[in-house]
């Protein structure tokens, strides 16, 4: 779930994805109908060239360089860059050079089509990596299905994507998207009684990313017997937030549960701060998860305590976590707080293939698919595994702004501080 400063969200989730995976569905069936029968002669099962053959190995991959995603599409392209090189400072995968070529996809569901479509039949790529947002993923990943290609995709975890039920795709991120808040409803629910909150009020974005992970989190808590005393949907549209958190102010809940991007998770802040009003608990689902932007947005003395959701962060001891945050810092300036999630997510596709490599001693696609569906695998996100339909089987880690960072506290193996109970005042 996206951590870093770039991304405008973790998965592209602007208003009217919804209508825009709907039209890109049917952009998809038109572009495989035109397609016909011409994917099985021109490329065949997996692809005409193996991933054991010779030369390099040339792995495909349509990126948003421009359009609505350009700047989480630049942090993937980096990420997979980044991986190329450093696996070819090693000596490349079982004798072969890793050449990545990444085309633009202008952040548009027909170009992703037309650019797997080239990508698979026309450049006989080995192997494709996905494109950044589930509105890019859908139609991407049924190009590769069509082809017999394994389809690591970093930046698309919405439910249209695993409603797809394609045995091919693996969402390299540890859990679906609407799933990034459990971690924070089981940290609650681990509290001493006395501890917990005892009322919840909820705010959320009409969104189908940021609605449902408020959602279940409220569904988690009502079941353990925390009472919600205020819930509203709000439209994308809404600009001002102030009479949604003027009426959970009213009633005073020790616990505020945000489903949100980062616009209007910045305007509730900023809205709480106004009203003088800070809970015990406040949990943002997206937004707080950004250490550049958010202290910048709210102020960074009105961070403290908050609580938000991630998956790579500076000083992670998962494997492969250190050499890729020097990698990063050495070929791109900077330091590690300022790498995007997006870059440690598309880095973690690579990683997976050198894991099968060392497994297998094999790299085409049918093995690819094969082997991801058995055990676990270990990156810089932690170990991941999947379900049958490319779903993530693991879970995200809860995050804390605590003195100006924002640090991973739970769970205790990921942990680099304790998490503070008690949401410090705004200014503190």
């Amino acid at each position: 779930m996206k951590m870093r400063t770039t991304r405008p969200t973790r998965d592209a989730r602007q208003p009217g994805l919804t209508r825009g995976l709907t039209w890109a569905a049917a952009a998809l069936a038109l572009a495989l109908t035109a397609a016909g029968c011409a994917s099985s002669a021109q490329a065949g099962p997996g692809g005409s060239r193996s991933g054991s053959g010779q030369g390099p190995l040339l792995i495909g991959a349509s990126v948003s360089l421009t359009g609505d995603f350009a700047d989480s599409g630049k942090a993937v392209q980096r990420g997979y860059q980044l991986w190329a090189d450093s696996v070819n400072a090693k000596g490349g995968l079982l004798g072969r050079k890793v050449q990545i070529k990444v085309v633009d996809d202008l952040s548009s569901p027909t170009q992703v089509l037309t650019n797997y479509q080239n990508l698979i039949s026309r450049d006989h790529v080995d192997l494709v990596f996905g494109p950044f947002s589930s509105l890019l993923t859908v139609p991407a990943s049924q190009v590769a299905r069509r082809y017999g290609y394994a389809f690591l995709e970093p930046a698309g975890g919405g439910p249209a994507v695993f409603a797809q039920k394609l045995h091919n795709l693996f969402f390299v991120q540890p859990a679906p998207s609407v799933n990034s808040g459990d971690v924070f409803a089981r940290w609650v629910l681990s509290l001493p009684a006395a501890e917990r909150p005892k009322t919840a009020a909820y705010a959320e974005l009409d969104d189908p990313f940021a609605a449902p992970i408020a959602e279940s989190i409220r569904q988690a808590f009502e079941a353990a017997g925390i009472k919600t005393v205020y819930k509203q949907v709000y439209p994308a549209e809404t600009q001002d937030l102030s009479p949604v958190m003027s009426a959970i102010a009213a009633q005073h809940p020790d616990a505020v549960v945000s489903g949100t991007q980062n616009n209007d998770a910045y305007a509730q802040v900023k809205s709480l701060v106004q009203l003088k009003f800070s809970p015990k608990f406040l949990f943002l689902s997206n937004g707080a998860n950004s250490p550049l932007e958010f202290p910048d947005k709210v102020g960074t003395g009105n961070t403290s305590g908050i609580l938000s959701a991630g998956d790579w962060f500076p000083g992670s001891t998962a494997p492969g976590s250190a050499d890729f945050s020097a990698a990063y810092t050495k070929q791109y300036g900077g330091t590690a707080e300022q790498i995007d999630n997006s870059t440690a997510e598309a880095y973690a596709c690579g990683q997976l293939l050198e894991d099968i490599a060392q497994r297998t001693g094999k790299l085409d696609n049918a093995t690819v698919i094969s082997a991801l569906h058995s055990g676990t695998w270990p990156t810089l996100l932690g170990n991941l595994a999947w379900d049958a339909n490319g779903a993530p089987t693991s879970s995200f880690s809860l995050v804390q702004w605590q003195q100006g960072k924002l640090l991973p506290v739970y769970p205790q193996g990921v942990a680099q501080a304790a998490p503070v109970v008690t949401k410090p005042r705004w200014g503190g």
